[in-house]
C-alpha cells in the first residue's frame, strides 16, 4: 500500500505541474478545468485509500467504511463534473465524454466494491481495491497526459 501511495502522490505531482505550466490554456479549454479535477481527486483518492489501508490494526469493517464512502465521494464529485461538461455542449467529440465516463467508472465501482465485500468480510475486497487503484492510475496518467501533453496540440 505505500508503494501505491507514493506511486499515486508522483502523478499527483505531475497534473499539478501541468496543470500549472498550461494554466491559460486549461482555464480557456472548454472541460479541462473538470478533467483537471477529477484527475487530482482520483489521484489523491488513491494516496487517502491506500494511506488509510496502512493503519495499523484496522479491523476489516472499519477498512471496509472508508473505502465505500471515499469511493463514492470520488465516483459522485466527478459524476457531477462529467454532467456539467456534457451539459455545457462544447462542441468536443462525443466520445471524449465517453472516455472520461468510462475512466471514473473503472476506476471508482471497484473501490465501491471493495468496500462492500470487505463489510460482508469478504477477502475479495482486496482484489477489487487493486483493480481500483489499477484503473485510477491509468485513468490519472491519461488525463496528465492530456493536460500536458494534447493540449498543446
Amino acid at each position: 500500500m505505500s508503494v501505491m501511495a507514493g506511486a499515486a502522490a508522483t502523478l499527483t505531482g505531475l497534473v499539478f505541474v501541468a496543470v500549472s505550466i498550461n494554466l491559460s490554456r486549461v482555464l480557456s479549454t472548454p472541460g479541462l478545468t473538470g478533467r483537471a479535477g477529477e484527475s487530482l481527486m482520483q489521484l489523491l483518492g488513491v494516496v487517502v485509500i491506500s494511506t488509510t489501508a496502512l493503519i495499523p490494526e484496522q479491523g476489516a469493517i472499519a477498512l471496509g467504511v472508508e473505502i465505500l464512502v471515499m469511493g463514492g465521494l470520488l465516483w459522485s464529485a466527478q459524476m457531477v463534473l462529467q454532467i456539467r461538461y456534457i451539459a455545457s455542449k462544447t462542441g468536443h467529440p462525443r466520445w471524449w465524454a465517453v472516455v472520461r465516463m468510462m475512466q471514473s467508472q473503472l476506476a471508482n465501482v471497484p473501490f465501491c466494491l471493495a468496500g462492500i465485500l470487505l463489510l460482508r468480510g469478504s477477502a475479495a475486497g482486496m482484489y477489487w481495491l487493486a483493480l481500483g487503484f489499477m484503473f485510477s492510475l491509468v485513468a490519472g496518467g491519461a488525463n496528465a497526459w492530456v493536460l500536458l501533453v494534447e493540449i498543446l496540440r
